[in-house]
Parts: C-alpha cells; structure tokens; sequence
C-alpha cells in the first residue's frame, strides 16, 4: 500500500507506522517534524503544517494514495479540510474518531457501533461526532470513501494510562513511587478498557484498503476489562510499591473546578463500559488482542523509568492532590467528632 498519515507519531499513530513500515508498505507523513525521533525509519517526510491548506495542496500536487489517515483531526474544520484536499486522491480517508463519543450516560454497558452517539458533558466529543456526521454526508451523498475508527483508551510505551492526572500521568507515577496516596475516581469498581497501541495498530492495518470497510464506523479495542481498582494496583506492582489510593467522586473532583473532570471523567472514564469487537472481528479476520494489561504496563513503566524525558513533573497538580485529599480527610475528622459529641 501506499499510505499518507497526518501525523503519525502520537500514542497511537507510532505503531501503526512502524508496522507499516515493517511489513514493506510504502509510507508518507505530513509533520510539523517536532518529534522527528520518533519517525520510523524508511518514512517519507512531507514538512508542513496541515493546517496551511494552501501550501499542502501545492505540496500534493499530482500524489495519490491508497490510504490516507488523519490522527489530528478534531473539528467539523479539519475535515472539510481534509475533504477538499484529498476527496479524489486516496482509495480511503480513515478518520480518528473516540469511543468517547458514545451515549452518556450509557444506556447499555456494552457497547458496539450501534450504540448512540451523544455526549453532554464533553466538546471534545461532540466535535468528533460532528466530524463523524460530516464525513458519512459525504460518503453518502458524493462517495467519499471514509473509514471511521473509534479508539477508547490507547496507551503506549511512553505514559502510564490513567484516570486522574493532571497535564501528564508522571506526576501520579512519582507520588506511587513516593508512597504518597494517589487519587481513584468513584469506589474504583467502574469498568474500563485499556488497548495497547501495538494491538490497536494490528486491527488498524487490517481496516486499510479493506473495501468492506469503506462507509463503516468500527471500533478497536482489547477484549479485556477492568476495574479501575485493578488498573491502579497493575502500576503499582509495575512499580514494586503499595498502592495507596484515596477514592473520591468525579463529581466532586469536577466541581473542585482546576481540572476539567466534567468531560473526562463524568463524560468518559466514570462510566463502565465493556466493548463488542465482533464488527472489527469480521472485517479484519484472525484479529485478537494480545497485549494483557498487566504486561503492557509493566513495559510502560520500565520505558519511562529509563527515559527521563517521559518524567515531566507537574508540581501544581501534585499540590492539588495533595489539597484534595486532606480537605477531604478534615471533612471526615469533623464529622466523625460531630457524631461522637452528639
């Protein structure tokens, strides 16, 4: 194949290129070239800001693809963008949407792409839903041949995934490290998924240049689920520390107001969600996660453990953990010296 990534060095771009490559593809990126380390060797450099419509059309000029893909797309803009510059030049636009952008609250835990979208408490997720409508418009109405993939929660060897965190997940990865208690939406018994970006890339390449493909919403992720619980005690044991969680309501971190918790956690992560992959199981046969958590994390930790550049620290969200939880445990001292003196 030959392939155009917007992109492609992100969390879950990175895998997806390196395999293409790997498996002898021919392979294209339009880059700002800030993270040219991570560019897999043998890719062809395309150096421009996608966001300068003008100078990338001089830049295609006469190109074709078999696949285009665009992972930083995230308004109804970007696509129509994209539609204009590509509509004619690729045999398939696949467009990164999130699983974000399902009902919430959840009528129905498991979920498929037949499950609604809409989500009030998150913009991050409506604007994908308005790309999503965009797209299929066209694909409708003039043919355009997209592929909507929807990733949940994709995590790779340079940051640890987690709930609660503030700009970077380091900060939470220290304060385990540091014995000090770290923060658990909800009771922490809520479900989730988490997909390493090597698996994700495999049932990615499976969907690329797949006609029966083209005109579908899909979704890739692991088969396995967690709690929230039992997410933070897989870093912990990658780390060989205790785990010390405090657990608190997401709507009491959101309404502590310094971090938005509204969209990420009430519009997304609170939720528990159990995802149906019989869809992407059938277009890309053979296709199975791989990658137990347990393992995956362990490899995230040893990597950013090695590379200091992953330890970006974040010391106003530290401050604010600590904030957090003390209010918290006040609260609980006076009311427990209430009740006795009552």
């Amino acid at each position: 194949m030959k392939v155009l990534f917007v992109g492609g060095t992100g969390t879950i771009s990175s895998s997806i290129s390196q395999l293409l490559i790997e498996q002898g593809h021919e392979l294209w990126l339009i880059n700002r070239g800030n993270n040219n380390e991570r560019l897999p060797p043998g890719a062809r450099l395309l150096t421009a800001d996608i966001n300068n419509e003008s100078e990338i059309e001089t830049m295609i000029q006469g190109m074709e693809w078999d696949v285009v893909a665009n992972f930083i797309a995230f308004t109804p803009e970007h696509v129509q963008r994209d539609y204009r510059l590509f509509n004619g030049r690729t045999a398939q636009y696949i467009f990164i949407s999130s699983a974000s952008a399902y009902h919430k609250p959840v009528s129905d835990y498991r979920i498929s792409e037949s499950t609604s979208l809409a989500n009030p408490y998150w913009e991050y997720s409506r604007q994908k839903i308005a790309c999503e409508e965009f797209l299929m418009q066209q694909y409708r109405n003039n043919g355009f041949p997209v592929t909507i993939v929807r990733p949940s929660h994709t995590y790779c060897e340079r940051s640890v995934p987690l709930g609660v965190h503030g700009g970077k997940s380091w900060q939470v990865v220290k304060r385990m490290l540091e014995g000090k208690p770290v923060i658990i939406h909800g009771d922490g018994t809520s479900l989730w998924t988490m997909t390493h970006s090597r698996d994700f890339a495999r049932g990615f390449i499976g969907l690329m240049s797949n006609i029966h493909a083209i005109g579908e919403a899909v979704q890739i992720t692991s088969d396995e689920t967690l709690t929230w619980n039992q997410i933070y005690a897989c870093i912990a044991r990658a780390l060989g520390v205790e785990l010390k969680a405090v657990h608190i309501s997401s709507e009491f971190l959101d309404a502590c107001g310094k971090y938005d918790y509204r969209g990420t956690l009430i519009g997304d992560k609170s939720n528990s969600v159990v995802f149906d992959n019989s869809k992407l199981k059938r277009l890309v046969p053979g296709f199975c996660a791989t990658i137990r958590f347990e393992r995956g994390v362990k490899e995230t930790v040893d990597y950013i453990l090695r590379h200091p550049e992953c330890q970006s620290e974040d010391p106003a969200f530290d401050a604010w953990c600590d904030l957090v939880i003390s209010r918290l445990e006040k609260a609980k001292e006076e009311i427990r010296r209430a009740e006795s003196a009552r």
